[in-house]
Formats: structure tokens, sequence, C-alpha cells
């Protein structure tokens, strides 16, 4: 029986740690309570009249940026949400209590699209940032509500209203200031562990990153976040491999750092294999700011360096930096470019936020001259 229950809870813990980037969920909101019919019946009180109390709203589903979580995983196993239904009025006036609201906790990052994926709903990229996705029913109306001077005790009440449902898919596209882009065995799982404290797979056979991951690196006094995500083959956009699905990690990213392994034959080959895929995904990717590297020039002689970072230069028509994420040769050069590069797009993001901000603000401000009725 202990080996029985020591396994259920090393499966469980497997299956909470797995990366898992979309999922499709079935939300429904709370339905409102129900308004009731009920009549004053003190003693002594000849025309009580109606005193029967509205019913409560029924609870919203709202969606919550936290920091700490990086998976979707929780959604793929509880695939059906619903939130508290509001209570039915009461006598003496008596409102209903509202039901609770459901909120859901998701990655910073995650995307909410509607159930075919056509359009997003929201889109969650900053710490607490909260987005109300399916509101509760209305509460119904007691019948104090349809009192009148010629109707004093109307025996009418109105039923609460029902709550949304819908299918949502979400979405998690990490969020990170640099991305690592390659081949498989480029080097890429290498150069993380290399600049930061994240412990990723590494071995000599293609594909041994499956799932993405991140890591905080440090450069100075400063600091900031890098994504590693599975090697791109030929063929990629069409599925091949492990396909593109995991590039729209990279979405968000600053600056993407392109490593091309300098043991190869084909150096040039390999950058644009990488860059059609790029293409062929689309999100703009092509178009974002990108640092070449030459890696591994630990394995190879001067002679070599020299002709496969000429062969790199002409096949890219960009800057190519050479270094090596086991030996260290040239990393904080490197780090030094990416930075230089973060820098510039954080700021753009602040400046952005706050205009954001500004907008929001005047929008919700009353016009001059408005008072209420």
């Amino acid at each position: 029986m202990l080996l029985r229950v020591s396994r259920t809870r090393a499966i469980c813990y497997k299956l909470r740690m797995r990366f898992v980037d979309q999922t499709r969920i079935f939300l429904k909101s709370g339905p409102g309570g129900n308004g009731i019919v009920s009549f004053r019946r003190e003693a002594y009180v000849e025309f009580g009249g109606p005193n029967g109390g509205d019913g409560g709203k029924g609870g919203d589903i709202i969606f919550e940026a936290i920091d700490g979580l990086n998976t979707l995983v929780d959604y793929r196993y509880s695939r059906h949400h619903k939130a508290k239904k509001g209570q039915h009025g009461m006598g003496s006036n008596m409102t209903g209590k509202g039901g609770e609201d459901l909120i859901l906790k998701v990655p910073v990052g995650t995307q909410i699209y509607d159930g075919d994926q056509e359009f997003m709903i929201a889109d969650l990229k900053h710490v607490g940032q909260r987005v109300t996705i399916a509101e509760g029913g209305h509460g119904g109306l007691g019948n104090t509500h349809f009192k009148s001077s010629t109707n004093r005790a109307p025996r009418r009440c109105t039923p609460g209203g029902e709550g949304e449902e819908l299918w949502v898919v979400l979405r998690l596209k990490l969020i990170a200031d640099a991305g690592l882009l390659g081949l498989p065995n480029a080097g890429k799982s290498t150069f993380l562990s290399a600049v930061t404290r994240a412990t990723p797979k590494i071995a000599d056979y293609p594909f041994t990153t499956i799932n993405p991951q991140l890591g905080v690196v440090g450069y100075k006094s400063h600091e900031f976040v890098m994504a590693d995500i599975p090697g791109l083959i030929e063929g990629a956009s069409e599925g091949v491999g492990l396909g593109t699905r995991f590039l729209g990690h990279v979405e968000r990213c600053g600056v993407l750092l392109h490593l091309v392994d300098g043991t190869q034959d084909d150096v040039a080959g390999a950058f644009t294999t990488i860059m059609g895929e790029l293409e062929q995904y689309g999100g703009d990717l092509i178009n974002k700011p990108m640092i070449l590297g030459l890696n591994k020039c630990d394995a190879m002689d001067a002679d070599e360096i020299a002709e496969k970072h000429a062969a790199l230069a002409e096949a890219s028509s960009m800057p190519v930096m050479v270094l090596s994420g086991v030996a260290g040769e040239g990393v904080p050069d490197v780090l030094g470019a990416l930075w230089g590069i973060i820098k510039l797009d954080q700021e753009a993001r602040r400046l952005e936020d706050a205009a954001d901000t500004v907008e929001k603000t005047e929008t919700s401000t009353e016009p001059a001259g408005w008072s209420p009725i």
C-alpha cells in the first residue's frame, strides 16, 4: 500500500512539472440568484406591503497573471472551471449574497483566445494584470421593485440571469529579454548553462532540449532573462522535427542570439536554414535585432575560425562574433552586445506602457462640464 501511494505521488509530481504551453478549457460564470415574492407579516402592521429581496449576482471568471509560474500544466488536467452562483433574495428586502468570483492564476505571458483561435481575447504581459473573461449573471428582482400606486401587492419577481459559457484556448509565450536560436547541437543549452544558473540537459545528440528553458543572466550590475528553445531544422515550418511551435516563446524577446556550430562543414547553410524557417513562421521574428555567433571556437584552430567566420559573414551580411560557451571565450563580449540592445528595448517598452497608462487615464476621465443628473 505504501509503495502504491509513493508511486502515485511520483507520477503526480512528474505531471505537475511537465511543461505545457497550450491548452483548451471550458468556462462557466455563475448564474444570478432569483428575486422572490414576500410580504411583511409583523403584528399590528395592517398594510405591510411587499418586501421580497433581489437575487445576488453570479460570480465572474477572472484570469490573473502571477509571478513564479512558467507552465499551463494545471489547466491541462483540469479542463472545466465554474464560478459560484448568486444566492436567491430573501424577505425583509434582503438581497442574496453574490457568487464568489473564480480567479484563475496563469503565468505572465499567457494569451487567451476564443475556442476556435480566430481572435485574441486578452494578452497578460504584466504581473498582477487581470481580465474578466466571463461575467456572472445578474440577480433577479424581488416583488418590491414592482410596487406602484395602482399595484400595492405585486406578486411578480424575475429570475436571475444565466452565466456565460465558453471555451477558450490558453497559449503561453514566455517573457524573456533575449532568445537563443540555432540548429540542434549548436551549443545553445551549453551557452545558457554557462551564463545562467539554469540546468538544461546537455548531450551530443540532436533535440536534447525538448522544452523551452529560461535563465537569468547577470552582466556586470544588470540582469536579464534568456530563453532557449528546441533547435530548428529544415522543414520545421512544415512540422519536421519538433516544428516551430516553440518559436512563439521568443516572439516577445528584444534580441535574438543566433548560434552557429563552427565545427560543422557548412556554416553558411546552417544560417540560411534557420533564417528560412523564421521567415516561414512569421511573427516578425525575421526583423528582430539579431546577434550572430560562431560557436565552439575552442574546437577549431585559427585558420579554420577565420575561414568559417568569413563564410558566415558573407552569407549573413552581418557582423559575426566568435565564442565558446564551454571555454567562456568571447562570452562577455556577446553578453555586452545583448545587453546594449536589451537596454534600449526595455526603455522603449517602459515608454510604451507609460503612454498606454496615460491614454487609459484620459479615456476614463469625465469631459469638462460633465455633472451627474
